[in-house]
């Protein structure tokens, strides 16, 4: 009995584990003409979707006091911006071809995904 007592419980250990680390879905969000950016501890929504060849505004706003989320920067695009605390900030971009873009902090520390249809 103490056997198949210890088993279960390693598949449930085993089970829970996979779940944690291995079971999160990114959020995605299909983005309009404007989507929004919360910059909170990360970038919520972390991938953003959004159309080739049209023009799109990324609205930005930091609620994070943290100094490394002070700045966005999209190297596909050539853009770094400030991201003063409370304030929106919209950043134009015009994706001319398809793909995954990253976009990160100033320090490379927190991390986002621009995929272009």
């Amino acid at each position: 009995m103490d056997k198949i007592l210890v088993t279960l419980s390693g598949f449930g250990l085993i089970a829970f584990i996979y779940f944690f680390f291995f079971g999160k879905k990114e959020e995605e969000a299909v983005a309009g003409e404007t989507p929004k950016i919360l910059v909170d501890g990360g970038y919520k929504p972390a991938n953003i979707r959004i159309k080739k060849g049209k023009t799109t505004i990324l609205k930005i706003i930091r609620r994070d006091p943290n100094s490394c989320l002070e700045e966005i920067v999209l190297p596909e695009f050539k853009i770094r911006k400030f991201l003063p605390l409370n304030e929106e900030v919209e950043i134009p971009i015009n994706p001319q071809k398809s793909g995954e873009f990253g976009f990160h902090c100033g320090m490379n520390m927190y991390h986002g995904k621009l995929i272009v249809d």
